[in-house]
């Protein structure tokens, strides 16, 4: 059983297809890239699955289980969610982790990584705030507990947001573009983490523009482009496509890539 399916996908913006018929499957502890130009659907994708924008058309599973499926009408098909309390249950399964970091600024770091399980998850108060102290301590930020967001750095900031979305306990972290906000020198150290949350067995869909860390740290890469999925496989084997559009996208990277 996967993880996640997603089935025939499609979303449109009024005249404009930015998702046109795209399929995903990703299972237990995988890590999946999803790579591409500007404006290809990448992030539409992703704000998709986790329920933050409603689908036109296609299926969407968790564990086997439906929360969004395609009904036939006479007029043609149309995206059908689940009910309040089932899609409650299956987003449980999952994080997501912003390229803005989203963190609630009147909120201390502690409080922002605390609150979700207590409030929406009916966690005990302290076992909540045990593991809201580990996870700081394995982002390197238990000193910060009592810190805000507007005194931490960019990179700070973006660790604080993976430990808030770790602080669920999901089986699968959504990344979209979590270091493009970021200056060079802090895009390292949250990619660091990322990294270390491979060790965990927790899967991850990462959307990116850091072509060398998708090829390092993925188990399958997809570029994606104009709405749809040109290409997917082994890092290895995208990286040294000869599809001419992959070619194309890849050839500005190509020699950072060498390096």
């Amino acid at each position: 059983m996967y993880l996640l399916e997603m089935n025939n996908i499609q979303k449109s913006y009024g005249s404009l297809d930015v998702i046109k018929d795209i399929s995903l499957k990703v299972e237990e502890g995988e890590i999946v890239s999803i790579i591409g130009p500007s404006g290809s659907g990448k992030s539409t994708l992703l704000r998709c699955a986790t329920m933050l924008e409603t689908v036109d058309k296609g299926e969407i599973v968790y564990l086997g289980e439906k929360a969004v499926w395609t009904e036939e009408t006479s007029k043609g098909g149309h995206a059908v969610y689940a009910k309040k309390r089932q899609l409650k249950e299956i987003q449980k399964n999952y994080g997501l982790v912003f390229q803005n970091f989203n963190l609630f600024p009147h909120y201390s770091v502690l409080k922002n990584v605390m609150d979700a399980p207590v409030s929406v998850q009916k966690r005990d108060k302290e076992e909540a705030r045990k593991t809201a102290m580990e996870l700081l301590k394995k982002m390197g930020l238990e000193d910060k507990a009592d810190a805000y967001p507007c005194q931490l750095s960019g990179g700070q900031c973006q660790r604080v947001a993976i430990a808030r979305a770790l602080a669920l306990n999901p089986k699968i972290l959504f990344f979209d573009e979590p270091t493009s906000a970021l200056d060079p020198e802090l895009t390292g150290e949250v990619l660091k983490v990322i990294r270390s949350l491979a060790e965990l067995h927790i899967a991850m869909v990462i959307v990116t523009h850091e072509m060398a860390f998708a090829r390092d740290i993925s188990h399958r890469v997809i570029f994606m482009a104009d709405g749809v999925i040109v290409e997917e496989g082994r890092p290895e084997q995208v990286f040294a496509s000869n599809n001419e559009r992959t070619q194309a996208f890849l050839g500005r990277y190509g020699e950072m890539l060498k390096h």
